[in-house]
């Protein structure tokens, strides 16, 4: 990503916070799209209803459930594969058609849902401004009461099998179906959801070009409910398995839902035994929260990982908006700095 393009999104960031993101947002896509100030915006089209099959899972798409909103459109619909069934919600930017764009998968935490995670983190407007998609699968009541992805299970923390083959098999059909760039498919999650966007990390490096984990855990962390109790209360003191998709990984350093440990851990396994120290940032959100950001640029046969240490914070996404649940609007702009760390990642570059 251009250095323009950079500022522009920590100006986003600031502009979030204060509550002028529409201001942010529409100055963003007049750059990307050379579009004068005050130029309309191209309307999308409807996607079809017919269910699409891909990679041997069925997706179907609900359009009488579809959000019209002026700056795109959110979508619901379900997929099945393997015998396991999920609802997702699907944001379209407007414009896409004849377009082959990036698409990020947003893993929601525990007692969310996409609604309330889109609402919470903002990234639908983000989506908006930089041009791209945004999948938002979702757990059923009756496979976790809490609404939690099973991470902790080992049928669930592995390729081919329960929930991170089947939302593998969700995004590619969504990747297909709306001709996204299959360069520039990205997984990000919250809490228990940040914990499965690592399983797929580990169990899916040939689909996503990058990862984003923001208070969760390691791939492999725990085997049953009570390893993980014990992993979330203290964090995980043996080796997991690695990661080897560039990896952005944010965690508050008084969060007592899931021990920060958990958050270094999930850096070590990206990182791996190459010595060398970060680059180091000390900062402060608009709101005045301090963090510290340790970078390990990309170098041959490893992969770029930054890791953002949020002083004072607990257990939500950080810059997020009060509409949605575990939030931190005092915050850094995690939503903006994920996509920010994406967009500049391409898978097998």
């Amino acid at each position: 990503m251009n250095n323009t393009l950079h500022k522009l999104l920590r100006q986003a960031s600031q502009l979030t916070q204060s509550g002028r993101l529409a201001e942010a947002t529409a100055a963003i896509q007049r750059l990307l799209h050379g579009r004068q100030p005050g130029a309309a915006l191209t309307p999308s089209a409807s996607p079809a209803a017919a269910p699409d099959v891909r990679d041997g899972g069925v997706i179907e798409v609900n359009t009488a459930g579809t959000a019209k909103l002026s700056q795109g459109e959110f979508i619901s619909g379900s997929h099945s594969h393997q015998q396991l069934t999920r609802r997702y919600k699907l944001y379209v930017p407007p414009g896409h058609l004849g377009k082959t764009l990036p698409l990020v998968v947003m893993l929601h935490g525990c007692k969310q849902n996409p609604d309330d995670f889109a609402a919470g983190t903002g990234m639908n407007q983000c989506a908006q401004a930089l041009g791209l998609f945004v999948l938002y699968p979702e757990q059923a009541a009756d496979a976790n009461p809490s609404a939690c992805w099973n991470w902790f299970q080992h049928q669930h923390q592995q390729r081919g099998a329960g929930e991170p083959a089947l939302i593998a098999s969700l995004t590619q059909a969504i990747t297909q179906q709306y001709n996204i760039d299959a360069q520039r498919v990205y997984v990000a999650g919250l809490s228990a959801g940040g914990a499965m966007a690592a399983v797929l990390a580990v169990a899916y490096p040939d689909i996503f070009a990058a990862v984003g984990v923001h208070s969760g855990l390691p791939a492999g962390a725990a085997s049953n409910v009570a390893q993980a109790l014990m992993v979330m209360k203290r964090g995980r003191t043996s080796d997991t398995p690695a990661i080897s998709l560039p990896t952005i990984v944010f965690h508050g350093d008084a969060d007592s839902t899931v021990h920060p440990h958990n958050g270094e851990q999930l850096v070590a396994s990206a990182r791996g035994r190459v010595p060398g120290q970060p680059q180091l940032e000390h900062g402060l959100s608009a709101q005045g929260q301090a963090y510290t950001r340790s970078i390990w640029p990309a170098q041959p046969g490893r992969a770029a990982v930054e890791y953002w240490q949020l002083h004072g914070a607990g257990h939500a996404w950080s810059g997020g908006r009060a509409e949605g649940s575990f939030t931190n609007p005092q915050g850094v702009d995690a939503s903006a700095e994920m996509l920010r760390f994406f967009l500049s990642q391409r898978r097998g570059s």
